[in-house]
């Protein structure tokens, strides 16, 4: 049978097609001396030969394994150092891999959770994936969104508490809503003086004394250690996250008027009086 017919040399489109890359490539190779720019011919067009070929496949290989272009070069030149050029190559791609590894995990964890509670820290995520569905709010995973990003992990771990006693305490619930109405009425139209945010203050420490009984009755500060010492090799990566807290709550912005700005520190005060001793007990009303 025949032969078809063999060309000695092929345009520049023709090379490309072959060895699975474009034209312009093919010119970026020339001009930074990684390709050798062959002869044009008398159509002033450049030809490829056999030779051209061989190197223009090695290489389209060696990019493709992820080797930067001038090492590349480096090794069709003899340089020395191209081991460690390609020694570093490894090193990337195994943190690349990790990193798709890591983003894996997260879908498998966001799939398995059917909601963004999935996306949460596997310290988080497993504290709340036993309440049932719908029992936690966008907006407690908001909140628990911030605090992981603010305080790490172990933070939003311990404040996962509070989700699962609203969650499971109708009045604490509807008390929390409540609370959280009247807040938002502390709004630019009422002065930071006005009595009536001492007085919410003062409610809003009641629930959250309230909100600590309850987990205390309930155990779940014994099982939130437990938990917690179940997972002390990630306490590198938990210090790492709480080093940037300073850092990063200073640029998470709330939209406070004056007067919720105040009621905020009532809360404090309230919550933390700096002169109370350890014994007596929380009033929660203002001195």
């Amino acid at each position: 049978m025949p032969l078809p017919p063999i060309a000695r040399r092929v345009k520049i489109g023709d090379a490309a097609a072959f060895a699975g890359t474009t034209p312009r490539a093919i010119r970026h190779y020339h001009a930074i001396g990684l390709l050798a720019e062959p002869e044009r011919g008398s159509d002033d067009r450049r030809r490829y030969g056999y030779d051209d070929m061989i190197r223009l496949l090695w290489i389209r290989k060696m990019a493709d394994a992820g080797i930067s272009l001038d090492d590349i070069r480096a090794s069709f030149e003899g340089t020395t150092g191209i081991e460690q050029s390609l020694a570093r190559l490894e090193e990337t791609l195994a943190s690349k891999a990790a990193a798709i590894e890591a983003q894996r995990t997260a879908v498998h964890r966001l799939r398995e959770a059917g909601s963004p509670l999935g996306l949460l820290s596997p310290l988080v995520s497993g504290r709340l994936r036993d309440l049932p569905p719908g029992a936690l709010r966008s907006t407690d995973l908001d909140t628990l969104l911030v605090t992981e990003r603010v305080f790490g992990p172990v933070g939003a771990a311990v404040q996962s508490d509070r989700f699962i006693v609203l969650a499971t305490h109708p009045g604490l619930r509807a008390e929390e809503d409540r609370l959280a109405e009247a807040e938002s009425a502390l709004d630019d139209t009422m002065s930071p003086d006005d009595p009536r945010i001492e007085d919410l203050a003062a409610q809003r420490c009641a629930h959250e004394t309230a909100l600590a009984a309850t987990i205390d009755r309930s155990g779940l500060d014994e099982a939130l250690d437990d938990l917690l010492d179940q997972h002390d090799e990630h306490a590198g990566e938990e210090e790492a996250e709480a080093t940037s807290a300073l850092e990063a709550i200073g640029k998470m912005p709330y939209d406070f008027s004056p007067a919720r700005v105040r009621y905020e520190e009532y809360v404090i005060e309230l919550l933390h009086p700096a002169d109370q001793d350890s014994d007596t007990p929380q009033t929660c009303r203002p001195a």
